[in-house]
């Protein structure tokens, strides 16, 4: 459903949240990368984007690295991460990808997609990184697959 670039970064921020609010640290790309089983370069792209929107911070140097303030911790929403990754219209188009589906025009889909993207903005604009970052942290979700 999301875009890859998306996913990543969903992880990312909740990965750099679990760590600005158990150990109050930045993260490096590096570990960023190994944590949730992503590509390092690719990884880089997507958090630049998230730290150009404000949804994560960063800071360069010896001592720099990623992070989330107490505020972002409690306020960014993943709604607000897929719109800086996929932008808008992932969460407003046609499930079918096309541009003129509406009630007047609608798609073979869109009265049943409707009321599931209704439900999945909800979700996205209700739940906050740190929610999603506590739950890791207790040992309730998991970032990465084990086999």
């Amino acid at each position: 459903m999301f875009s890859k670039a998306c996913e990543y970064g969903i992880r990312a921020s909740i990965y750099i949240g679990q760590q600005s609010a158990d150990a109050g640290r930045r993260v490096g790309l590096r570990d960023i990368a190994a944590e949730i089983d992503s590509p390092e370069a690719f990884t880089a792209k997507v958090l630049q984007l998230l730290v150009r929107a404000q949804l994560i911070t960063s800071v360069k140097g010896p001592t720099g690295g990623f992070a989330l303030t107490a505020e972002q911790l409690r306020t960014v929403t993943l709604k607000q991460i897929v719109v800086a990754i996929d932008g808008p219209d992932m969460l407003q188009g046609c499930a079918l990808g096309l541009r003129q589906c509406s009630a007047k025009q609608p798609c073979p889909m869109h009265y049943q997609f409707l009321p599931i993207r209704d439900q999945l903005n909800e979700l996205l604009r209700t739940h906050t990184i740190g929610e999603l970052a506590s739950k890791v942290h207790d040992g309730l979700g998991f970032l990465k697959q084990f086999s």
